[in-house]
């Protein structure tokens, strides 16, 4: 597994669709779930967010889709720090279907804004420095590592194209 995990989870009955596998919207909410326990690793848990009204949005998401994830399998994410700027990171998601054969089941990668939510209005906030400095060292962490999973692409139809 490439990356530093960062969450896991069981597979819960009522994520399975009527193919037997997991349901393409939980492999959503599972990378999701991740990204909670992203801000909780890098300072941006709870306490951060209710004494300074600042988060994170999540403005762009790709997934791959990769392999079949089963009612028996459990979900290992391990995330890496691709970018990062005073109010941006740009992580790159793996998650990985535990059971008697791993592997890996879906890659994202997902741009995160920090901002301040306010009465009426949400605007950019840069990060605090302490913020800053756990991106870079979970981006030094990751960044020796392999890459494992495909990085996201434009997505579009090649080749002959019907016309209406």
């Amino acid at each position: 597994m490439a990356g530093i995990p960062i969450y896991e989870t069981p597979i819960l009955p009522e994520w399975i669709d009527y193919n037997g596998h997991l349901r393409d919207a939980y492999y959503v909410l599972i990378l999701s779930q991740a990204t909670d326990a992203l801000m909780d690793r890098i300072g941006l848990d709870a306490g951060y967010r209710q004494r300074t009204r600042c988060t994170l949005y999540t403005v762009e998401l790709h997934i791959h889709y990769l392999h079949e994830v089963k009612r028996t399998d459990t979900a290992f994410v391990n995330v890496r720090i691709l970018g990062a700027d005073h109010k941006r990171i740009h992580a790159a998601f793996e998650l990985t279907r535990g059971g008697p054969a791993p592997l890996a089941a879906a890659a994202a990668e997902v741009m995160l804004l920090h901002v301040r939510q306010q009465e009426h209005s949400v605007m950019t906030a840069a990060f605090p420095p302490e913020v800053n400095a756990a991106i870079a060292q979970l981006q030094a962490a990751a960044g020796a590592l392999p890459t494992a999973t495909p990085g996201s692409r434009r997505m579009e139809l090649r080749g002959n194209r019907r016309t209406p």
